[in-house]
């Protein structure tokens, strides 16, 4: 197989199912070497199996593509640097690193234990950063060396982290982190040839699939095989110029997060008297734009 990422290797999280899965094949199918990574737990991220993973790298061979099984824990230090140094023994080296791991523990913040919102800050932000800095290890060694590689890192926000969802303060969190995250990586690492760009996918994943009406009954609008291309050309050569961008992808729609900008001022000539700022503040909120509602935001 052959595209435009022949030949370019490429580190997936939470690729045994779902999104990740179909990131997997995508860029098998468009010539990439893959790590397929994934713990094979439940969406709460109890429970192990290397089963999924494994399904997943036979589909790329059965395709006639190159992939490997990772099973490590991407939120643990020691996981996260044995997955990069995977793709470097078996392959060659780094190109793409796709951080989409990530559990659930919906629950309003009024009944969400300390327990639920580290494990899912733990998965996601901390096992994007683990990842994240194990690859640009190896990227800026191979940028001092005279070995610049045209790499790419492709991080996973959400609907929830940009606009916020009811019972989501842990996951909303931690998406926004990553998004934030993402943005601060861009300007970090242009210097060693690595663009960094996350998505905000609206697709059936392993998830979600329990609460989208009609997720796996056949071809669904939401499939993330659709969202799938947009992603292998973000860890193409051809996105080379593409950097601190967060794309919203929903069925074959494609939107650009523009992100947090000033809104209305004001300012005062001495400090601010608390009892004066009531008319102050009620002409400020007055001029400013709402928050966009979580729904119409989804992509």
């Amino acid at each position: 197989m052959s595209g435009i990422n022949d030949g370019r290797i490429v580190v997936i999280t939470g690729a045994g199912r779902g999104i990740g899965r179909e990131y997997a094949l995508e860029f098998a199918r468009q010539g990439a070497k893959v790590v397929v990574n994934d713990l094979g737990s439940a969406p709460d991220g109890s429970g192990a199996s290397a089963g999924p993973a494994g399904e997943v790298v036979e589909q790329i061979r059965a395709l006639g593509g190159e992939a490997v099984v990772n099973g490590d824990d991407v939120s643990s230090e020691a996981g996260a640097a044995n997955l990069i140094r995977t793709a470097i023994d078996t392959f060659g080296g780094l190109d793409v690193l796709i951080n989409n791991a990530g559990i659930l523990r919906d629950r309003m913040i009024a009944s969400m234990s300390v327990q639920d919102w580290d494990d899912v800050i733990r998965v996601h932000l901390r096992g994007t950063f683990l990842p994240t800095r194990c690859a640009v290890d190896y990227w800026r060694t191979e940028s001092k060396a005279g070995r610049t590689r045209n790499a790419r890192l492709i991080n996973t926000s959400s609907s929830s982290g940009l606009f916020g969802n009811v019972g989501q303060a842990n996951y909303g969190a931690a998406k926004g982190g990553i998004a934030t995250f993402t943005l601060i990586a861009a300007k970090e690492l242009g210097r060693y040839g690595v663009t960094a760009n996350a998505i905000y996918p609206g697709a059936v994943s392993r998830l979600t699939e329990n609460i989208i009406p009609g997720a796996g009954q056949g071809d669904h609008p939401m499939d993330a095989h659709y969202i799938a291309p947009v992603v292998a050309w973000l860890g193409s050569p051809e996105s080379h110029e593409v950097t601190g961008r967060l794309f919203g992808l929903r069925g074959n729609r494609i939107t650009i997060a523009e992100g947090w900008i000033d809104g209305p001022s004001a300012d005062n000539q001495t400090r601010w008297t608390p009892a004066d700022l009531g008319p102050v503040m009620k002409d400020l909120l007055a001029r400013a734009r709402d928050n966009v509602d979580f729904t119409a935001g989804k992509s």
